[in-house]
């Protein structure tokens, strides 16, 4: 029976629509389980595991545009000062977020990454407003207020904010705010943004840490590997989502960012058993609702853009 299922299933994967659709489910679903990975090497420091993130994507990366572009290799990953400047800033922030991220896993709160990762695209909509000046519509604001309510409630309940997740919302959205204005390809921005860490965390390994708490190489093999794969956990799910973003609507792009904290979530509370009370159930019950109002108008508005586009590109002989 398996061959015969290999015969019927192969032509579906090789098709255009259907690889892209592969591609995106691959990639948020591997961010998603992304947390048992970084369990898997929570002996190393998280500022450890953030430096060898660095060092070995830089490596992968240059691995995976080196076959991307082959000859012209130069030429495709070249940039100019200015976006240099901005790569620069976007650096620091991923890395921010690497290591609130990886902190917030090693100490069993990895509910507060799904609740970072839910709120960041109604902080983006925040920034873009904001700073880019984009008009908000009337519904994401609505999205908005909710998601601030649910926030603030679970602030207010357990009795401090919750710090790691507002973190990371706020460094992803302004990471995303300064990739946004940045005219640079995702695989090779991260690779000018690692590889400019890089000096600064090779510094910090070879002078400024402390070498008997160092976990790298001070251990078996295997655990060694798995603090070089970490390059590999940062790389795959890029390269998987550069192929979702070419070939798939922005809108199905849009609501598969989902798919990662819904996972991350489903760990938090029925693997790694963490804390989830009446009052989680509040805050995450708006914020679901903010982020189902916000996809929705999102959808709206995708279809009315095409509606206009089809208006606008029809022969004229054909309108009425």
């Amino acid at each position: 029976m398996a061959p015969a299922a290999e015969t019927s299933v192969a032509p579906n994967v090789r098709s255009p629509s259907t690889l892209p659709l592969l591609a995106g489910l691959g990639a948020y679903g591997l961010w998603g389980v992304v947390p048992l990975y970084f369990k898997l090497v929570g002996e190393a420091g998280a500022d450890e595991i953030i430096a060898h993130r660095v060092l070995w994507s830089v490596v992968f990366l240059a691995l995976v545009l080196a076959v991307r572009y082959r000859g012209r290799i130069r030429s495709s990953v070249r940039i100019s000062g200015r976006v240099a400047a901005a790569l620069a800033v976007s650096g620091a922030l991923v890395a921010a977020n690497w290591l609130i991220f990886v902190y917030a896993v090693n100490t069993d709160r990895v509910l507060q990454t799904s609740l970072g990762y839910f709120i960041n695209p109604l902080v983006s909509v925040v920034l873009g407003t904001v700073v880019l000046r984009e008009r908000m519509r009337p519904v994401q604001g609505i999205a908005v207020a909710l998601a601030a309510i649910g926030t603030i409630y679970l602030a207010v309940r357990v009795g401090r904010p919750p710090w790691l997740a507002l973190g990371l919302a706020a460094s992803f959205g302004l990471y995303g705010l300064v990739r946004k204005v940045t005219d640079v390809g995702p695989m090779v921005g991260l690779f000018w943004e690692t590889l400019m860490m890089t000096p600064v965390v090779a510094l910090w390994l070879l002078f400024l840490a402390d070498p008997a708490a160092l976990a790298f190489g001070a251990g078996s093999p295997a655990f060694d590997l798995l603090m070089a794969g970490t390059g590999l956990v940062t790389v795959v799910p890029l390269v998987l989502f550069a192929t979702a973003a070419r070939g798939l609507p922005l809108i199905t792009v849009g609501l598969m960012q989902y798919i990662a904290p819904s996972i991350s979530f489903c760990l938090a509370v029925f693997l790694f058993r963490e804390p989830f009370t009446p009052d989680h159930a509040v805050a995450f019950a708006l914020i679901w609702t903010a982020l189902a109002l916000y996809t929705a108008s999102a959808a709206r508005h995708a279809r009315l853009q095409r509606r206009l586009a089809r208006r606008t590109t029809a022969p004229a002989e054909a309108r009425p």
